[in-house]
């Protein structure tokens, strides 16, 4: 199983602004939808997912299997799977078959899955913006990693990707 960790952050590695406001670019968003479409299974956690779930994102990148992490208790109008340790995530994907996930955020899921060294690979899109304050791309975690840079791939005028895979 590839987890491989997909976001959009700012240049001073924030994820979203405080009250969770994601003002990326038209460009940043296309980006995103072209893809998150190619993956068949995404974990996100309980804030990213009633966001996403609020506007009917899951529907426009394709309607993937949805795995919430969070220690809240499912709705019983919610229709996803909700899980509280990273690793059942894994487990129940590798027994469902998927050959890889899209790892959504936010900043504490993601700190998470990193903690755990759960994370193949790390896209991250830098659009040149600056938060005073916001989500960290890994929340508070409290982890050390060595990254190794596969690819730099220019967006647009103002947009670059950054692609690693985690050494493990």
């Amino acid at each position: 199983m590839k987890v491989i960790l997909y976001m959009a952050m700012s240049v001073n590695g924030m994820i979203a602004k405080e009250n969770d406001d994601t003002p990326w670019s038209d460009e940043i968003w296309k980006n995103y939808y072209k893809t998150a479409k190619r993956f068949k299974a995404i974990i996100v956690g309980r804030r990213t997912y009633d966001l996403m779930n609020s506007v009917n994102e899951f529907g426009k990148i394709g309607n993937p299997f949805v795995i919430v992490l969070s220690h809240q208790k499912k709705d019983k109008n919610q229709k996803h799977t909700f899980l509280q340790d990273p690793n059942q995530a894994i487990e129940l994907l590798n027994k469902k078959k998927f050959k890889e996930v899209l790892l959504g955020g936010g900043g504490t899921v993601n700190g998470l899955f990193m903690k755990e060294n759960l994370i193949d690979e790390i896209y991250l899109d830098i659009e040149p913006k600056v938060f005073e304050k916001g989500i960290h791309l890994f929340g508070d975690s409290d982890f050390d990693a060595d990254l190794k840079l596969l690819n730099v791939k220019k967006i647009s005028k103002n947009l670059i990707q950054l692609h690693y895979k985690v050494e493990k």
